[in-house]
């Protein structure tokens, strides 16, 4: 009887743990907020890389409702959102060096505070405080002319600098990145 109760136990376990192992393998693609990245090639063949999920509007108001003012977002879904930087460069004014970063906004109706985060590896919201922070940085804010179903970053290149931009339901919020 002890045999049966150990040997079906073990079955259970071994059950529990290869339906964890297939979850983890999951398509991300598949997911409601899909995997998206945004690069930018900078001189020296060095680069910036945002890797992050793309939800999506469905009908939902986002900014002010869904993502509140004035509170901090993990700027997408899912696993937070990377920030590869190849080189040193300048984002709106404040140095970032070369090195591997989480970012996240404070998004607001007329300005957005980009949030540079030290600390790497977080799910989700977790936003780990501002003792991780390695800047906060303004960023400009506009109004589109039509409302973008998919959130979406994007690294607009232009010579040696990019622009980092990110889109959703009718906002634009962008700032300037230099080598």
């Amino acid at each position: 009887m002890r045999k049966s109760i150990i040997f079906g136990s073990a079955i259970v376990a071994a059950l529990a743990v290869s339906g964890i192992v297939l979850l983890a393998q999951q398509d991300k693609s598949s997911r409601p907020s899909p995997p998206a990245k945004a690069e930018c090639k900078l001189s020296g063949g060095k680069g910036i890389t945002i890797d992050y999920s793309s939800p999506r509007a469905k009908g939902r108001k986002i900014f002010g409702a869904l993502v509140p003012y004035g509170q901090i977002w993990r700027a997408g879904a899912n696993e937070s959102t990377t920030f590869v930087v190849g080189s040193d460069v300048t984002v709106g004014g404040k140095a970032v060096p070369a090195g591997n970063y989480t970012i996240f906004t404070i998004p607001g109706e007329d300005k957005w505070t980009l949030v540079i985060s030290k600390k790497t590896g977080e799910w989700g919201t977790a936003y780990p405080g501002p003792d991780n922070d390695l800047a906060r940085i303004d960023m400009k804010v506009s109004k589109l002319a039509s409302p973008v179903e998919n959130f979406t970053i994007a690294l607009d290149q232009a010579g040696t600098s990019c622009t980092l931009k990110m889109e959703w339901e009718t906002t634009e919020a962008s700032v300037d990145i230099k080598k």
